[in-house]
């Protein structure tokens, strides 16, 4: 049993509640204190290099999150009426779910992603929008392209349920999870007492390397893994350097 039975559905608990932890999760960052002593970037930097105001990328977002909100629905209403009778799996099975699920979605992403860079035409189009973010921060994690929202993370959450074979319920903890990570993954700041950036080699100063000049064909993984980033050649490590004046730098190590 979980806390929303009996209030809401879980088809309408796995659209909506990504989107509620995503805004909670991003303030939460959003409304910290400086914390200059934790920075990737100095406040200097975000305000000369990022090239969109904040009200544009909340705007963008709430859009990437409304088109995500239907194609979820529609999903997992569609999933659940074709399987009315099936039985919560156990919870080991679960576990191997979003496990198979986090590895879908990393490949998805990565591939896209990578050839998003590639592809010139894509790249000025579509993908260079989220890259306006040249300093990125938490509320900008989903600042993208309509088109791109809807390849890279909508196909690729819907794609990663299906094929893992997960319920409704299920993908409740896997979407929110995903918003989460992939919210910490922009949030600029490198705090020591973070699971996400203890446990994941794939964490905020990785991403960070990814959107500077010097990174910007390297790290395409996201967002749990950085598999095939090592696996293909585009993995840029980086040493983290505490900056003489407070914070830290991502200083990117490129291997010939």
């Amino acid at each position: 049993m979980v806390f929303w039975e009996g209030y809401v559905s879980d088809e309408v608990m796995g659209t909506v509640a990504p989107i509620v932890l995503y805004w909670v999760y991003a303030g939460f960052y959003q409304l910290l204190p400086p914390l200059d002593n934790f920075r990737l970037h100095t406040r200097k930097e975000e305000q000369a290099k990022n090239l969109v105001p904040l009200s544009s990328v909340v705007k963008g977002v709430l859009l990437q999150q409304l088109v995500q909100a239907i194609v979820a629905l529609i999903l997992l209403t569609g999933t659940a009426n074709a399987s009315a009778d099936v039985v919560q799996p156990s919870i080991p099975k679960q576990v191997v779910q979003i496990i198979v699920a986090m590895f879908i979605m990393d490949t998805w992403q990565y591939f896209v992603h990578r050839y998003m860079h590639q592809n010139k035409f894509l790249y000025r189009h579509v993908h260079s929008r989220h890259h306006r973010l040249v300093v990125p921060y938490a509320i900008g994690a989903l600042y993208n392209h309509p088109l791109e929202g809807l390849l890279l993370d909508t196909f690729g959450g819907a794609i990663s349920f299906l094929i893992s074979g997960m319920t409704a319920r299920t993908a409740v903890a896997f979407f929110c999870f995903a918003v989460v990570k992939t919210v910490d993954d922009h949030c600029g700041l490198w705090l020591p007492w973070n699971i996400f950036q203890l446990f994941f080699q794939n964490n905020t100063a990785y991403h960070d390397i990814h959107h500077q000049l010097q990174g910007l064909k390297y790290n395409y993984s996201q967002p749990f893994f950085p598999i095939w980033d090592k696996l293909l050649g585009t993995y840029m490590p980086y040493n983290l350097v505490k900056r003489p004046e407070g914070g830290y730098e991502a200083r990117p190590i490129k291997e010939f």
